[in-house]
């Protein structure tokens, strides 16, 4: 019998420690490997060590946003292969254009169901 393939390591990042911490408690149950960062200096510095497979990056965040940390992140060596998604309240067009720009790869609205976001990592992990 052939083990189940691992699931990809996740990046949370959501200045909201709530919201970061709960989502990160929710991919835990499905066995993801969860690392949590409240910004996005932290979630780069923490990045490098964890060295993430997936990135769920909220966009509306302070000092640094979700599009420039997205743009750091694709200038590092785990950055340029990770899967990043961007989970924000914002859904207007210019937002998503920013995502894009950014090299987002996936832009949800919150809130976001359970099984659209599971079906991106599920491909991440495939």
């Amino acid at each position: 019998m052939t083990p189940p393939e691992p699931k990809p390591r996740v990046l949370v990042v959501d200045d909201n420690a709530d919201a970061a911490d709960t989502l990160g408690s929710l991919l835990t149950l499905f066995d993801y490997e969860v690392a949590v960062a409240y910004s996005g200096a932290d979630a780069l510095a923490l990045g490098d060590a964890f060295r993430p497979q997936c990135v769920i990056l909220d966009v509306a965040m302070p000092q640094m946003d979700g599009c420039a940390t997205a743009r750091y992140m694709r200038q590092r060596t785990w950055g340029r292969q990770a899967c990043i998604i961007a989970l924000t309240a914002w859904g207007d067009d210019d937002t998503h254009v920013c995502t894009v720009q950014a090299g987002m790869d996936v832009h949800f609205t919150k809130p976001v169901k359970a099984d659209a976001l599971l079906a991106v990592l599920a491909r991440v992990s495939a």
